[in-house]
């Protein structure tokens, strides 16, 4: 058996294919990938599992709660609804927080199981792997029929594939981008820019268009490189993993030295027979032996393109696995380390705080201004009045009656007009008048809270201010 600290046998440099990406040849062109379809029990898993999160994504602007959408993010007008619950600008501090919580939870997850989320969940990989991919097999055929069809001469039957692939790749794209485009505008929007006469809607389908554009630019060619020269997530790998992260690895101490064993001495030779078939596989063109890579999207390809080699070789399986460096090199087993439990910390106190926020967000969102350009009124008896403005934003889903009540100091509110009804999601605006003896005004600024009231349930509390005289 080699050393167990050496990883790489059969290349000079061991560091050379750091150097360069697999999708890129030394020239600078592309190099197209042509991965084998893989066969075993990692990729039926991730097979079913990505067909459960697909018809997620597919029927998620059409699942409502109480007749409203699951999840909805219209950006263009500013209106968001997540799990029935309506969400507003004024709600962005909700999901900056949901934003670092996401990120943070990320990064304890990339920590401790490498890039699990890259191979299993995300959409670039699901998308990819389990839907063009294996429509791409069925069409174009295997591998190496793949590379058979791209050079021969243009005839019928390459015709003939090329445009029933791509027709269904577009369809698809166009299919996605509607998807992604409901969440959007939401399903009754997207239902009328396609059902009715595009004239009527000429922004909506040149966006649908747009969008279409791209996902199929990203599947039908740009493919593996997104993931390896556009998302970042593949490069934090260098400050987020380190010795006892778990991710796809060749175990080098049982592997090496590699090589046919007959052709070579059993002997001097590890469980590595170099068949090749773990790169074959590979989506993105690199060897996992190799160690660690910024390609590597832990997709379990290569896992059961080894176990398959192994049960062929009578050998045993898992010489491609989940598992740490030092765990393949020192054979220890995972224990936490203070990085992990300072992660889990904040993730735990920053998923705490967030639903503090989520559940006790307020229905109403009330602002209250003295009127501008106004001078207090003085008036008899020893009384000073201050006009202010109210504006009042209904967050929720039902019409919602006014009313205000001047809680500190003791004074009269009176409305300009009536109380305030504020509809479904609308803002509504009003004014009133707020009356205090000068026995209760405590300098040119008196501090106020008002109270203001759905019927007899108190909603919220504003605080504002009250301009008098100088004492």
């Amino acid at each position: 058996m080699s050393d167990p600290t050496r990883k790489l046998t059969n290349i000079d440099d061991p560091a050379e294919f750091r150097d360069r990406i697999s999708s890129i040849t030394d020239d600078g062109k592309r190099n197209w990938v042509y991965p084998r379809q893989p066969k075993g029990k990692f990729y039926n898993a991730r097979t079913w599992f990505s067909y459960l999160l697909l018809a997620i994504m597919f029927a998620g602007p059409f699942l409502t709660i109480n007749g409203r959408p699951l999840l909805l993010l219209n950006i263009l007008e500013r209106k968001f609804i997540i799990f029935g619950m309506a969400f507003w600008p004024q709600d962005s501090f909700i999901f900056v927080l949901a934003t670092l919580t996401f990120i943070v939870g990320i990064l304890l997850f990339t920590v401790i199981f490498g890039r699990l989320f890259c191979g299993w969940v995300c959409p670039q990989t699901v998308f990819m792997e389990m839907v063009f991919r294996k429509i791409e097999y069925l069409i174009d055929g295997n591998a190496n029929q793949q590379r058979k069809l791209k050079v021969q001469d243009w005839n019928a039957e390459k015709i003939i594939k090329r445009i029933v692939k791509h027709g269904v790749f577009w369809g698809l794209s166009f299919v996605i981008a509607n998807t992604f485009l409901a969440y959007i505008i939401g399903k009754d929007e997207l239902l009328k820019i396609i059902t009715e006469p595009v004239s009527q809607h000429l922004t909506g389908f040149g966006i649908m268009v747009v969008f279409t554009s791209v996902f199929y630019f990203i599947y039908a060619s740009f493919r593996e490189q997104v993931c390896t020269l556009v998302c970042p997530y593949g490069r934090f790998q260098s400050v987020l993993l380190d010795d006892q992260s778990i991710v796809v690895a060749y175990d080098f101490v049982r592997g090496e030295k590699r090589g046919n064993p007959k052709k070579r001495s059993a002997e001097e030779l590890g469980d590595c027979i170099d068949c090749n078939q773990c790169v074959e596989v590979c989506p993105t063109g690199i060897d996992i032996r190799n160690g660690t890579q910024l390609e590597c999207v832990n997709c379990t390809a290569c896992i059961d393109a080894c176990d398959t080699i192994m049960e062929k070789v009578k050998k045993p399986k898992g010489l491609i696995r989940y598992d740490s460096f030092n765990g393949i090199s020192r054979g220890e087993k995972r224990s936490l380390t203070y990085r992990n439990v300072g992660y889990s910390a904040v993730l735990v106190l920053l998923v705490v705080f967030f639903f503090g926020l989520l559940f006790t967000r307020s229905d109403l969102e009330t602002t209250v201004l003295r009127s501008y350009g106004t001078l207090y009124q003085e008036l008899d008896n020893n009384h000073y009045t201050n006009l202010y403005t109210v504006k009042v934003l209904n967050k929720t889903f039902d019409k919602i009656p006014i009313q205000f009540k001047l809680l500190e100091p003791a004074g009269k509110l009176n409305m300009v007009g009536h109380d305030l009804q504020v509809d479904s999601q609308e803002k509504a605006q009003g004014a009133f008048f707020i009356d205090l003896s000068g026995d209760e005004l405590t300098g040119t600024e008196t501090k106020l809270k008002i109270a203001v009231y759905s019927g007899d349930r108190l909603v919220e509390t504003v605080k504002t201010s009250f301009m008098g005289p100088r004492l």
